[in-house]
């Protein structure tokens, strides 16, 4: 029995989970986050197994502070000693062209990881946070990077490339590398299981929250998917446009007078859903949606019908489908959208289960028995998947 501890480093925020790994069997054993680093308010927390969330309010300065605080509560029940933490596995968003896996870390790869920061600016910083502040607490345990953009490495040039002067992947790494990848990867091989584990399949997953991305895997590989070189491409998201013409930010920069700067904010923060009817939040949508309120009807259409479009397309480059999954925030909960990218999708021989579809958070499959393309709900684990990759490699 293994006790890998997986971190997920934000800018000002670290999540965590411990897990008791056996094997293929495995257990949460605490969880929790550490909130609002280097800014006033900030606090720990800790769920250990099936108990009651424990909150204490400290002063957390830095990521070591954070962990050290974490370590200090884990303490407290979970662990008799640090010396029992057998790995430490880290989310890292960005891992470019370098890493198409999971990865031992170090100090070549943490070197990797900061050049990347270019292309990660809010992400892979934070988790080299984490890295670091574990190397100077615990410096014999291993540790492990798994990263985000791992599993579409998968992905060949005519779905990766730009029709952009060659130099710019070259030189400069522009290309498509996707996001989200270790979620696609755990709901699409769960969805591989629950279809007979074929050995040819066609699946395309959904992860849909505040970030959206779409893929499509082929025989258990990533053939496409609908992030880009940034995660603001794609479909509409919570505060983020998706796709839109190139030529719209040099057109609202010349016209509007804005800077690189504001442009940036505005394509990232306050388009999406939020721009569409000033709500980012899908339960706040839907809400309105249901309200009759026009703003949040034309949202829900615009959002839905740029995943069925990405759903068309994926089907068109695999030649076929014979599954499609939602995960996510919105994906596990919002049965309305669910409801709305299934009708669309009716041509294809989807009957969605009306009952099936109203239930929330929960493994289960929405498509009615004999329906031509499976449709399931499939709660995403990153952190497990970190965490077996964890052991692994160690």
């Amino acid at each position: 029995m293994d006790k890998i501890l997986v971190l997920n480093s934000g800018s000002s925020s670290l999540k965590y989970q411990l897990f008791n790994i056996d094997g293929d069997n495995y257990e949460v054993v605490a969880k929790g986050l550490a909130e609002r680093i280097g800014i006033d308010g900030s606090f720990v927390s800790i769920k250990i197994g099936d108990g009651e969330k424990q909150v204490k309010e400290v002063a957390l300065t830095s990521h070591q502070e954070a962990i050290k605080e974490v370590f200090d509560l884990l303490l407290q029940g979970p662990l008799h000693s640090l010396s029992e933490l057998s790995g430490v596995g880290h989310r890292v968003v960005h891992g470019g062209e370098y890493f198409n896996h999971s990865v031992l870390i170090n100090d070549q790869v943490i070197e990797r990881i900061t050049e990347l920061c270019s292309l990660a600016p809010l992400h892979n910083p934070a988790a080299l946070l984490g890295i670091k502040a574990v190397k100077s607490l615990l410096p014999d345990v291993p540790q492990i990077a798994a990263f985000d953009t791992a599993f579409h490495q998968s992905m060949k040039p005519e779905a990766y490339m730009y029709a952009l002067p060659k130099e710019q992947y070259k030189q400069y790494k522009i290309r498509r590398y996707g996001a989200h990848g270790t979620s696609h990867q755990f709901v699409a091989e769960a969805a591989r299981q629950l279809i007979g584990n074929p050995e040819h399949s066609k699946i395309i997953t959904c992860h849909i929250g505040n970030g959206a991305s779409i893929t499509a895997v082929k025989d258990g590989k990533c053939i496409d998917t609908s992030m880009g070189f940034t995660p603001l491409a794609g479909v509409v998201m919570g505060t983020r446009s998706g796709d839109v013409d190139p030529f719209i930010p040099l057109y609202i920069m010349k016209t509007q007078n804005k800077t690189v700067d504001e442009v940036d904010n505005m394509l990232n923060k306050q388009s999406g859903m939020f721009g569409l009817c000033g709500y980012s939040d899908n339960r706040d949508v839907e809400v309105k949606y249901f309200a009759g309120d026009e703003d949040a009807i034309v949202a829900m259409q615009v959002y839905s019908y740029s995943i069925v479009k990405y759903i068309g397309a994926y089907t068109a480059a695999m030649g076929g489908v014979d599954a499609i999954v939602f995960t996510g925030g919105v994906g596990e909960n919002g049965s309305e959208v669910r409801k709305l990218v299934c009708d669309r999708l009716a041509y294809m021989g989807i009957e969605l289960d009306e009952e099936a579809n109203k239930l929330r958070g929960k493994t289960i499959e929405i498509s009615k028995k004999g329906s031509k393309v499976r449709v399931f709900v499939i709660p995403t684990n990153e952190e497990l998947v970190i965490a077996q990759d964890t052991k692994k490699l160690i």
